[in-house]
């Protein structure tokens, strides 16, 4: 932010609050379409979890997301680019957030309960038979198909309605300077999303404590999933208010900027828009950034959630333990959007605020790991008798602290950075770019450290042997990553023309709009 814009402020507010009166039209819309986006987000994320690892097992999930969910992220690429040359924007977003949505109220409703009676249980357990041990997870993804699917579906909403479709629309409609004070007020309405959902969660799994452990998780699911669709339904509207009453008012949005955009390129098809991305040093870094986060984050992820599920095999309480962990998430991450996440974008620039997240990962991922290895040594085992709890436990503690400060720089830092280095692009790159990264480059990010957990898994046949190995990977990505920080710091401090001048006292200016 300029000296200028903050004598206009004042000290405090411009601190906490640097918007404009009138830019609350645009910024409110924004705020409660990303809260809806991200309550679903939530709701999904921690309901998969609880479907598949206390049916199937932690073992299930890097098979499910290297077999399942990259090649259902390649197909939707495929189609999304397509019906991005036939179909308006606002036809776009209607015709692909519209299955999603579909498909949760159909899950609970008919899907579920009837689940049994179309899984392939005689060819599994033929499978089981004669496969080795290290193939179980693969064998439950066939088995549990519908499960597979409702995760499948549920990963694709963060990626393609939150990635895609929320900060692309936000791309569209943002100047640069309006990024710097915007970006981090929008984040703000995904973790208020976490207070409200995880909350959710636990009042929906501890309503059936009186039922029968399936009648009371088949309850849940239909709550659950009543929830995603009213708030589907809740994005749909915003989404059709915002392009009838702020894209129609020239303070927020220029449409002959975009017309003008349109006649300068052609439309190029799939293979087309693959070489340009490939020529692209500036889209490939930001994809290098995306893939390095996923594929760190998951490393992790599968290790504590393996921890996670011995702990809590019932999938009531599963949930219940995930609906606190949002809650927790949420609060940790409003807290450093207000003191840290814009602040340090505006004052530190971007190279700053980006190499934050690794450097989060890389500590709190040594705490984790060194615990998990070491606890059950004679040393570390008496402190925690001392404490009055199981090793267990705290690895179930630990991990879910590591998760929430990963989490929390990765809302308040990685996406705000992540997204502001997409504003320069032309439109081809943005609406072909994003879907590429966002939809394919994440979803191989995540199934990259999947399939590095499957060659593993089938090596050495369980979670628990293969944590070291999990561990030295982790650190050789996240170093990748800080590499990838630094050198797209400087292709876009060149493109935006910002300064980079960290022992300045004053914000860098906005880039002109």
């Amino acid at each position: 932010m300029s000296q200028e814009t903050k004598q206009e402020f004042g000290k405090w507010r411009s601190f906490f609050w640097p918007v404009h009166a009138y830019e609350l039209k645009k910024l409110l819309p924004m705020f409660f379409l990303f809260f809806f986006i991200s309550f679903n987000y939530t709701i999904l994320r921690d309901t998969k979890d609880t479907l598949v690892v206390t049916s199937s097992g932690a073992e299930t999930i890097p098979f499910l997301k290297f077999w399942g969910v990259v090649p259902g992220a390649v197909l939707f690429m495929l189609v999304y680019a397509k019906l991005s040359n036939i179909l308006s924007k606002e036809n776009l977003f209607y015709a692909t957030i519209a299955p999603f949505v579909i498909f949760f109220g159909l899950f609970a409703v008919f899907i579920y309960p009837n689940r049994e009676l179309i899984q392939p249980t005689t060819s599994a357990d033929f499978l089981q038979s004669v496969l080795p041990a290290g193939f179980s997870g693969l064998i439950s993804c066939y088995r549990d198909w519908t499960l597979s699917v409702f995760y499948i579906l549920s990963e694709l909403w963060g990626s393609v309605v939150l990635s895609l479709l929320f900060w692309g629309f936000a791309n569209d409609i943002t100047r640069v300077g309006e990024a710097k004070r915007f970006y981090s007020l929008f984040g703000l309405g995904a973790n208020f999303a976490l207070l409200a959902s995880g909350p959710a969660i636990i009042w929906v799994s501890r309503a059936q404590a009186g039922l029968a452990t399936e009648a009371a998780w088949q309850l849940s699911l239909n709550y659950l999933m009543t929830m995603v669709v009213i708030a589907g339904a809740a994005v749909v509207a915003i989404y059709w208010w915002m392009n009838r009453n702020v894209l129609t008012d020239p303070r927020f949005f220029d449409p002959t900027e975009e017309k003008k955009a349109k006649k300068a390129k052609t439309k190029m098809g799939i293979v087309d828009s693959f070489k340009y991305l490939l020529s692209s040093k500036y889209i490939l870094s930001i994809a290098i950034l995306v893939m390095a986060y996923g594929i760190s984050i998951n490393l992790v992820e599968v290790t504590w959630k393996n921890q996670l599920k011995q702990q809590y095999s019932n999938a009531n309480a599963y949930s219940e333990f995930m609906g606190g962990f949002s809650t927790v998430t949420g609060a940790v991450t409003i807290l450093m959007m207000l003191f840290v996440g814009g602040n340090v974008i505006r004052k530190k620039g971007w190279g700053v605020a980006a190499m934050i997240t690794p450097v989060v990962l890389f500590i709190t991922g040594v705490g984790f790991f060194a615990f998990v290895l070491f606890r059950d040594s004679a040393m570390v085992a008496g402190y925690i008798a001392e404490m009055g709890t199981s090793p267990l436990m705290l690895a179930v503690l630990f991990g879910a602290a590591q998760n929430i400060m990963s989490k929390s720089a990765k809302y308040s830092l990685f996406d705000p950075t992540k997204e502001m280095a997409y504003i320069p692009l032309d439109q081809e790159a943005k609406v072909k770019g994003k879907a590429a990264i966002d939809v394919v480059g994440a979803r191989l990010g995540k199934s990259g450290g999947s399939l590095i957990q499957q060659g593993l898994l089938v090596m050495f046949g369980t979670i628990s042997a293969i944590t070291p190995y999990v561990a030295i990977i982790l650190f050789v990505i996240i170093g990748a990553w800080m590499v990838a920080v630094r050198s797209l710091n400087r292709q876009f401090i060149a493109i935006t023309g910002e300064k980079a001048e960290p022992k300045a006292k004053q914000d860098p200016q906005p880039a002109a709009t």
